[in-house]
C-alpha cells in the first residue's frame, strides 16, 4: 500500500465516522409518532390544481364548442390554487415535466380549524 492510499482510506474513514455522527437517530419518541402516521399512509386523498375560475350563464355555456376560449380570472404567471378533498391547502406553478404537467408548491396555507 502506497502512502497516498493509507491518506485516501484514512480521509474515507474519516468521512464515514462524520457522516455517521452527523445522521441524526430516531428517537423512540418519533419512531411511536411515525408508527400511528403510518397508518394514514395509503388513505387515498383527491389533489385538484385550480388554474382560475369563471362564471357565465347556462344560454352561454351551451355555445360554447370545439375551440371556444374561457376567460379565467387569473392572470398568466399568478400562482394556483392546490385544493385537497376540496380544502385549499396550497398555492403552486405549473411546470412542464417530460410531456406532462405537473405543479409544484410555492406556498402552504395554514388551516384555521
Amino acid at each position: 500500500m502506497t502512502e497516498e492510499t493509507a491518506i485516501d482510506e484514512s480521509a474515507a474513514e474519516a468521512g464515514t465516522a462524520v457522516a455517521e455522527a452527523e445522521t441524526p437517530q430516531e428517537s423512540p419518541a418519533d419512531r411511536a409518532a411515525n408508527d400511528r402516521l403510518s397508518a394514514i399512509y395509503d388513505i387515498p386523498v383527491q389533489l385538484a390544481a385550480v388554474l382560475g375560475k369563471t362564471s357565465m350563464p347556462v344560454n352561454q355555456l351551451l355555445r360554447l364548442g370545439r375551440g371556444a376560449v374561457v376567460e379565467l380570472d387569473r392572470k398568466v404567471g399568478e400562482p394556483i390554487d392546490i385544493y385537497v378533498n376540496n380544502r385549499l391547502v396550497a398555492r403552486g406553478e405549473v411546470l412542464i415535466v417530460d410531456d406532462h404537467l405537473g405543479i409544484t408548491m410555492t406556498e402552504i396555507i395554514k388551516s384555521d380549524s
